[in-house]
């Protein structure tokens, strides 16, 4: 198809080269005949509608004309909303997201349409079209006329949360990038923003910052308290929880955060305070979920900080506990594996005793996003690879360790990347000719990836 081609053309030619009248092509097409000649002529635009029926008709897959229809409608005449709505919508469903890229980029020259194709974005997102949702948001930020509205603010939290994936050094510029915009947000709204962002810092490990970021989220939720007289119905509420879940959250990160930092009796002490904040008279049935959810933490944190501060005679009731809560078992073990490195303990029955459920668990770790979750695994499979490697058992520590490797490469986690390189010359005398291979193999990966980044850095053509 040549780029001059029009749609009225290109149906023209299609119904003479059949050999079809025009009313036998409306018949099969399931426009009406007197519309149809109207198109063709050029004095009726075509609706999104009839396009559709139209492709159908000449047997074209669904979005064949949307390119050029594009082109026509909104790029070289004045766009209306009214043709222009349906026709990004319908770019959404069919992943047609060049289409939009395109259309987008010249209608927003006219800033009468940002309101528009922002909740156009909001319809998206709830629809799970995120990624026709983002191109929305992207262009309504970067048109964005007062910028310090909430919907600017607003965009950019949209943004961050659709820009979260596995590569951690992405997630970490995404951080960096959303932050300034959080107060722009709607007290309520600050609250989930504030908590996606701390969940982004403990995913990196950044302590400090993680701790900041919590005690800001408990602040801010005490004053919400205060000034909320009644319990607010989860059809009315902006938040995606119940307030107490945010005061109650903020103090279990600042408890990880003490434990990242190795703070272990800070950390019990943050325990407390959350437990103590869900200790709630009158809770309805989403409350008592949550109560329970942070009850269950609760017991299995105050097992982990026992045993790093060295009391190791808790370690079967942290088992037995383990058993009744299978969805712990991969956290749970991640923990073991740090206590048994760290004060040289034999946990190979506990090993085998979870074996099925560790490797089976990965993807059903439920109360943890995507970027905590991976964390999980790579700080499972490295303390794994440390334990087989310091009780002599090298050729399965060797094994779990270049694993371990690839998976931080393929999250893009430079600090477990490099902290498995040092392990691995540390025993580079031991291992074989198929584990140098792999090693080799990963890291050729690793230095074609930074390659890359380069070449975007100081390419200019």
């Amino acid at each position: 198809m040549e780029p001059t081609t029009t749609i009225r053309s290109y149906i023209e030619d299609y119904i003479r080269k059949q050999g079809y009248t025009l009313q036998y092509f409306a018949d099969i097409s399931g426009v009406n005949a007197g519309t149809l000649s109207a198109i063709i002529k050029g004095t009726r635009p075509i609706a999104m509608a009839q396009l559709d029926l139209i492709t159908q008709g000449m047997k074209l897959e669904e979005g064949y004309f949307y390119e050029i229809y594009g082109a026509e409608c909104f790029v070289e005449s004045a766009p209306h909303w009214r043709r222009l709505e349906p026709f990004l919508q319908r770019c959404a469903e069919l992943d047609k997201l060049e289409c939009i890229h395109k259309v987008i980029q010249e209608v927003t020259d006219d800033r009468s349409y940002i309101s528009e194709l922002f909740e156009m974005a909001e319809g998206m997102l709830e629809r799970g079209q995120t990624k026709a949702a983002r191109m929305l948001y992207e262009c309504v930020a970067e048109c964005e006329k007062y910028q310090h509205s909430e919907r600017l603010a607003l965009c950019q939290y949209r943004i961050f949360t659709l820009s979260l994936g596995q590569d951690q050094h992405e997630n970490l510029r995404a951080a960096v990038h959303f932050e300034p915009y959080i107060n722009r947000l709607d007290e309520e709204r600050q609250l989930d923003a504030i908590k996606d962002l701390a969940n982004t810092y403990l995913a990196l490990r950044y302590w400090d910052k993680l701790f900041s970021l919590s005690d800001e989220l408990d602040q801010k939720t005490k004053i919400l308290q205060l000034y909320t007289k009644k319990k607010i119905d989860k059809s009315e509420r902006l938040t995606a929880y119940p307030l107490f879940v945010y005061r109650a959250y903020s103090n279990l990160l600042k408890s990880a955060a003490c434990e990242g930092l190795g703070k272990y009796e800070e950390a019990l002490y943050y325990t407390g305070v959350y437990t103590d904040v869900v200790n709630i008279h009158n809770s309805n049935e989403e409350d008592r979920m949550y109560i329970s959810k942070f009850k269950i933490w609760a017991e299995a944190n105050t097992y982990v900080y026992k045993l790093m501060m060295g009391d190791l005679s808790i370690l079967p009731a942290y088992v037995d506990f383990i058993e009744i809560n299978e969805s712990e078992v991969l956290p749970a073990m991640t923990n073991i594996l740090e206590v048994a490195n760290k004060f040289n303990q034999d946990i190979n029955e506990i090993l085998h005793k979870f074996s099925v459920q560790i490797y089976s668990e990965i993807d059903k770790l439920k109360g943890y996003t995507d970027q905590v979750r991976s964390d999980i695994y790579i700080t499972f499979l490295l303390g794994q690879s440390v334990y087989h490697l310091n009780r002599g058992q090298y050729l399965e520590g060797m094994n779990q360790l270049l694993y371990c490797l690839n998976e931080a490469v393929k999250i893009n986690n430079q600090k477990e990347t490099i902290h498995c390189a040092a392990l691995y010359e540390r025993y580079r005398h031991i291992s074989t000719p198929d584990h140098a291979q792999q090693y080799k193999k990963i890291m050729m990966g690793v230095e074609r990836n930074y390659d890359k980044k380069e070449n975007r850095l100081f390419h200019l053509a």
